[in-house]
């Protein structure tokens, strides 16, 4: 059957090929993917395959098969602004696939359309779901979506939490490109948890050269609270592989005049739920105080962000069998712990999860320089991978109910909406 999977994938390359090239190149932010959604679901569409159901603006999935197990398939729709990226779509911020989004949608098709035409219909069941918003970004139109009542939360997965999209589902299969280097594929790899902070600081305008003294300057403010957040970096423990970084999105009203406003926005990491709250409580503390030492004040917007993420190791097996046939122990790095997050993490404090690493890309993550640099690695490889690793746990149920018995929820369904608040 393997071999069958294989080949069917196989037999479309030229398309597979074909549509990464596409999505690639069509690159929107998230809850915007309009153009990415409708190039899928004309795929599926000549493959026989018709949209399951919709959610969360952009996001739909697809599904075949039925009865247990219920296996679930994940890809990321959306793009990351990237100044300067050759794809980047100059209408919508610069967005371009920097982080590879649009290649995890063309494996998980490619694997998708393997297994329609190759199983049986009582087998189980297969949905992939495409999952809008990823990246914590473009925060204002996000915030106007969610006083419009159109989505609840920033994130996109989060959204689908809490609308009850993965309840069915046993077991989740997702994947993310990894940074050009010696591996060409990664397993069991865990995610840091982030909180999103936006610190508004508040002073008083003035003329610049003739009236200083009647001003309260809030860059004065900021730069001081940025010398504190400095400061506390040293207070970091090695193994929470904390972090703190942002970006100044206003900077005063004009060179002529003592700077009224300052709104910074920024994240605090850690692999630590505790610590990260603690960070978050210094951070707050930092800026508010460092306001007051200058006259100034500070207002702190917190959102909760991603928590998280911790793999499920019994899953991963199944994946990292079918691994070693394309590639040898030594060109997998494992148990990898990434200060980067994603609303994956969410998703694993409620069902058994990965998110398995694959190579093939040039340049830097999240740079101008990312290319797909070994398309067939990428697209066909890969996809084999999945298809492969879906069979298999179809194909045995006590995989499943060991997978299963080996995960505890970390939170209920109540803890969670009262987490995000």
């Amino acid at each position: 059957m393997k071999k069958n999977l294989n080949k069917t994938i196989d037999k479309y390359n030229d398309e597979i090929l074909g549509l990464g090239n596409e999505l690639f190149r069509h690159p929107e932010l998230g809850y915007k993917e309009f153009t990415t959604k409708r190039i899928l679901v004309e795929f599926f569409k000549k493959h026989g395959i018709t949209v399951n159901r919709e959610y969360c603006i952009t996001g739909f999935s697809v599904k075949i098969g039925n009865g247990e197990p219920y296996i679930g398939l994940i890809a990321e729709m959306d793009a990351i602004p990237t100044l300067n990226h050759p794809c980047a779509n100059l209408e919508d911020q610069s967005a371009a696939h920097a982080c590879g989004h649009s290649t995890q949608c063309v494996i998980m098709a490619a694997a998708f359309v393997a297994l329609k035409e190759c199983l049986s219909e009582n087998m189980g069941t297969v949905e992939l779901f495409f999952t809008p918003a990823e990246e914590y970004t473009d925060m204002q139109y996000r915030e106007k979506l969610i006083s419009e009542g159109l989505i609840k939360y920033p994130g996109g997965k989060v959204n689908m939490l809490v609308e009850h999209i993965f309840d069915d589902v046993d077991v989740c299969i997702h994947l993310h490109a990894m940074s050009e280097s010696n591996y060409q594929y990664g397993i069991n790899s865990s995610l840091a948890g982030f909180i999103y902070k936006k610190f508004v600081f508040k002073g008083k305008a003035s003329h610049a050269a003739v009236l200083p003294h009647l001003g309260v300057n809030a860059l004065n403010a900021f730069s001081l609270f940025m010398s504190a957040a400095a400061m506390l970096r040293e207070t970091f423990k090695d193994e929470d592989m904390n972090r703190f970084h942002g970006r100044l999105i206003e900077g005063g009203e004009t060179v002529n005049s003592i700077p009224e406003k300052v709104v910074y926005e920024s994240y605090v990491r850690s692999f630590n739920s505790e610590t990260l709250k603690e960070l978050s409580s210094k951070y707050t503390r930092a800026a508010m105080y460092s306001a007051m030492a200058l006259g100034a004040e500070c207002e702190v917007i917190d959102r909760n962000g991603y928590l998280p993420f911790k793999p499920s190791r019994s899953l991963s097996e199944v994946v990292y069998k079918n691994m070693l046939d394309y590639v040898s122990d030594a060109e997998i790095i494992h148990d990898e712990k990434s200060v980067a997050a994603g609303d994956i993490g969410d998703l694993s404090c409620f069902k058994p999860t990965i998110q398995f690493g694959y190579g093939g890309i040039g340049g830097v993550i999240h740079g101008s320089s990312m290319y797909i640099k070994d398309p067939s690695m990428v697209y066909i490889k890969t996809a084999k991978i999945v298809a492969s690793s879906v069979y298999d746990l179809l194909n045995n149920h006590d995989k499943i109910v060991e997978i299963k018995r080996e995960f505890t929820p970390s939170m209920t369904y109540d803890e969670y909406i009262r987490y995000l608040g």
